[in-house]
């Protein structure tokens, strides 16, 4: 038997309580049901940093952000920075669909000898002007079904995100990504391949063919949803919460809990619309009878608020926003579901891949391999996770939306989540934060000013100084 596929999927912007296995029992999610059904549900998984172009750089390099060159988002990824593709033998067919968002969007490169771009957004990151003479295989999709693009980009014209959300199923993202990429699958012959898919959605623009299918009043919310954040909470925070709880939003009214609910609804139709894309792939695989010598792993790059705080987006170190799915199938460790309890992080990734794809981890990589926890041998009952924020857009933000209230963003932010589940927040300037996780999931109190909690902040400072140390991370945080 050859070594074993790699079948890489994962979304934009979904925070972990969208699954069955994470205890959402309403949303109609049928084929990432089964996935789960079949994998280690890792119970706790975090990003490296709440945004695109940071966590995807720790996703595919297995580096933190600020080792990997990729503080902010825009910010390419240098050549010379390896991805997961270019770790495999050569023998592996590496292909790469979708969104990328780590510069020259639709190009092929690092490793991955197959490219199926879907986004024409990012056009002011090429690396060189004839390539704004390029356009994503997606566009030529819509060309080819008879659209007709409706905006410029950098002197060109193509089609926007609202248009593409507009469109029918068939002519969505995610469902062309999900045909692309199960024809890969069922072309892929005797050579091992490692295919990543990668889709926009449920990132914004919040709408798609299947806003109506759910009833925006039957959706379970929590105790945070529209709630300000807690009177001491960082300025940004609460400066953000403000800005949405007064704005209208993909011509949603945000003042009112109607309009919120209508986002909650929209976001829960396309992570639907998403799962039906992602039914074809693995109905595919195993129709290739490939499937028992495939890896299969679902996340997603960072989460999204959906009215909790009364924020949309993400950015934020709050759960809602840093905490994603996590699902690894490997069937060589069987296909019954397993839960992972305790802490698990992006930087871990591509280092457990590489084991369970039985090749050698780069000395270079910042994570180390869960593949003993998977087996049973270890738990994560002792790991701490860490998240990093180094500032906003790595491009001059827009004048309204969320890159807007990003202007007050520039200042680094440090995060740990400790084993025994309590969170700080440690600013550059400003407020700091501390939560317990562990009576207070929904992050409602902050606790950094309680006077018995005072050793407990110097003991987690001390963790974060000890992990910058480790990991070469210079970024100054306050004294004591």
């Amino acid at each position: 038997m050859t070594k074993p596929n790699l079948l890489y999927i994962f979304t934009d912007q979904q925070r972990a309580d969208t699954l069955q296995c994470y205890g959402n029992e309403q949303i109609q999610t049928p084929a990432l049901n089964g996935l789960a059904d079949e994998s280690f549900v890792f119970e706790n998984a975090y990003v490296s940093q709440p945004v695109c172009s940071p966590s995807r750089a720790t996703m595919m390099t297995g580096l933190w952000p600020h080792t990997a060159g990729v503080p902010s988002c825009n910010v390419p990824l240098a050549a010379d920075v390896p991805t997961i593709a270019k770790m495999l033998p050569d023998a592996y067919r590496c292909a790469y669909m979708g969104k990328w968002h780590l510069g020259d969007e639709i190009f092929p490169q690092h490793g991955f000898d197959t490219w199926v771009g879907s986004e024409d957004s990012y056009r002011h990151s090429y690396s060189s002007p004839e390539r704004l003479l390029a356009f994503s295989p997606y566009h030529h999709f819509l060309l080819d079904n008879g659209f007709e693009p409706d905006i410029v980009n950098q002197g060109q014209r193509v089609f926007s995100r609202h248009m593409e959300a507009g469109l029918d199923e068939p002519f969505t993202k995610a469902s062309y990504l999900g045909e692309q990429a199960a024809q890969f699958i069922r072309d892929s012959g005797d050579r091992p391949f490692a295919l990543c898919v990668s889709y926009l959605e449920p990132h914004p623009p919040h709408t798609g063919p299947l806003n109506d299918l759910y009833d925006p009043w039957s959706l379970p919310v929590g105790p945070a949803f529209m709630k300000p954040p807690p009177a001491n909470a960082p300025l940004i925070t609460r400066l953000m919460a403000a800005y949405y709880m007064a704005s209208e939003e993909y011509g949603l009214d945000l003042q009112t809990e109607e309009g919120w609910r209508r986002v909650l609804a929209r976001y829960w139709g396309n992570i639907t619309l998403v799962d039906r894309s992602v039914q074809k792939i693995l109905v595919a695989l195993e129709e290739s009878g490939q499937a028992d010598n495939t890896i299969v792993v679902f996340t997603s790059d960072h989460g999204e608020m959906t009215g909790d705080h009364g924020i949309l987006g993400k950015t934020l170190m709050y759960e809602e926003s840093v905490r994603v799915p996590m699902l690894i199938r490997a069937p060589m460790l069987g296909r019954t579901q397993k839960k992972i309890p305790g802490n698990f992080s992006h930087i871990d990734l591509v280092p457990t891949l590489l084991d369970l794809m039985e090749t050698d981890r780069p000395d270079t990589l910042q994570g180390q391999s869960r593949t003993p926890v998977l087996r049973g041998g270890l738990t994560l009952a002792t790991n701490d996770v860490f998240i990093e924020w180094s500032g906003a857009d790595g491009h001059p933000p827009r004048s309204i939306g969320e890159a807007e209230v990003n202007r007050s963003m520039g200042e680094p932010l440090r995060t740990v989540i400790s084993a025994d589940r309590w969170k700080l927040n440690l600013y550059e300037q400003g407020q700091h934060e501390l939560y317990d996780l562990n009576t207070d999931p929904h992050e409602m109190k902050n606790l950094i000013d309680t006077p018995i909690h005072q050793d407990r902040i110097r003991n987690l400072t001390d963790r974060i100084r000890r992990w910058q140390m480790q990991t070469g991370d210079t970024v100054p945080l306050p004294e004591e």
